[in-house]
């Protein structure tokens, strides 16, 4: 495992991407208030399948609506949304007008999902990841957690996952995205001042982490693709949940992996072969 680069995560939640020590602070998206800021949604509840403008709002300490936040990664905040059960993942980039963030939002089957913000306002001396439960009323489906593996399959795309993710340390992960038929991909665009994004989520309570890779685009020395390599730091052992958002060919896709923090290593995948079956995974969604 190297040693992690010296630039700022995305998200201070339970990861980070410099240094090699134990976080002390507490993982991120756990609380709806910290340090005075408050996420406040304008709604609790959403109906199934049916598109919705969501709104919210981040107040301050003062008790309004904080109206001026820095960019992270391009975007002034970004939103998170994941069913409890680790399924339904959505990446979404709201827009703010008069303190009030608003983005059209389709939560397509019934259950409890966590609504992570993650942004710095102007003036304060960090990021913050904020989080609050949205339900859906219906018939709750629960989808069990996936088991492990090492390659994930997404609209025709293979992406394969080696590293070991060590509780209370920075963990190094490489994410290899390929086409089907085992044709490396060597012209990933960028996404969000990378060439990958990377959420990860503990099974249990959603505790949050939200890095981004080693190097960015334009540097000299990173490479668009296949390997990613990633630093984040998992907060206690058990099973996490990773989200990679890449992007080629004008789109961003979403590969999905189960990991276990402090059970082992993950393997460098095999390499595939032409007769293995055809991808059903699922897109990204903006």
């Amino acid at each position: 495992m190297g040693a992690a680069p010296e630039t700022e995560s995305h998200g201070h939640g339970g990861g980070h991407a410099g240094g090699t020590a134990a976080s002390t602070q507490a993982p991120g998206g756990l609380q709806v208030s910290e340090d005075g800021y408050t996420l406040a949604p304008r709604r609790s509840t959403l109906e199934a399948g049916e598109k919705t403008n969501f709104s919210f709002t981040i107040n301050g300490p003062d008790g309004k609506p904080v109206t001026g936040f820095e960019p992270l990664h391009g975007k002034r905040l970004h939103l998170i949304v994941a069913r409890r059960d680790l399924s339904g993942f959505q990446h979404l980039h709201p827009t703010l007008a008069g303190g009030v963030w608003t983005v059209p939002l389709t939560l397509p089957d019934a259950g409890v999902y966590r609504f992570f913000t993650d942004f710095k306002p102007v003036g304060a001396d960090r990021q913050y990841t904020l989080g609050t439960d949205i339900s859906v009323p219906g018939d709750l489906k629960p989808v069990p957690l996936p088991e492990p593996e090492q390659v994930a399959k997404v609209d025709g795309y293979e992406v394969r996952l080696a590293g070991t993710l060590v509780p209370g340390e920075s963990s190094e992960l490489t994410l290899s995205v390929g086409r089907k038929d085992g044709e490396p991909v060597t012209d990933l665009q960028p996404y969000l001042e990378a060439y990958g994004h990377l959420v990860a989520l503990r099974a249990g309570d959603l505790a949050y982490l939200h890095v981004h890779p080693d190097g960015e685009p334009g540097d000299g020395e990173t490479k668009p693709g296949p390997g990613i390599t990633f630093f984040a730091e998992a907060p206690s052992a058990g099973a996490y949940r990773l989200y990679l958002d890449f992007k080629h060919g004008d789109e961003v896709r979403t590969a999905e992996f189960t990991v276990y923090a402090g059970q082992g290593a993950v393997p460098a995948a095999p390499e595939p072969r032409e007769s293995e079956t055809p991808d059903d995974g699922h897109g990204h969604t903006h």
